[in-house]
């Protein structure tokens, strides 16, 4: 029976826990999620994980921050004052928010402070900073 190995298309099943066992994710209620090992499609500690699984194989990943989505870093904080914001934005702690750089990329933003005359948003995935444990089935393997 066929392993998981690099650039092998697997499908698989998971359920995504914080340390305190919050589900944060899971593909259990829909269809299995697809990707190519080694494509960097997803975080590190997960694709490491799935190496070597067999088909039908059941594993707990437990993903370390550094392999996930990292620690917060402070530059992705910033305040933004709120005239730059479009006229029909009431800003809310805990919000979310997009903005797009000079190259066109978009920025998934949170509002973590609203002041007076700005705002603070926080650039970080919401998961930076946190160590994760994945359920996993693997499903299918296409070499």
């Amino acid at each position: 029976m066929s392993q998981v190995k690099q650039n092998d298309k697997v499908k698989v099943h998971y359920t995504g826990k914080l340390a305190n066992g919050e589900v944060f994710d899971s593909s259990l209620e829909r269809d299995p999620m697809e990707f190519e090992v080694g494509k960097g499609q997803l975080i590190p500690g997960f694709e490491n994980g799935v190496i070597d699984m067999k088909v039908n194989e059941k594993k707990t990943i437990e993903v370390p921050s550094d392999e996930a989505y990292g620690e917060p870093r402070k530059e992705l904080v910033q305040e933004v004052p709120k005239d730059r914001l479009p006229e029909d934005i009431k800003p809310e702690v805990g919000m979310g928010l997009v903005s797009t750089t000079p190259q066109g990329q978009e920025i998934q933003l949170v509002v973590k402070e609203v002041k007076d005359e700005a705002i603070v948003v926080d650039g970080n995935h919401p998961l930076a900073g946190q160590d994760l444990t994945f359920e996993v089935e693997v499903i299918d393997i296409n070499n």
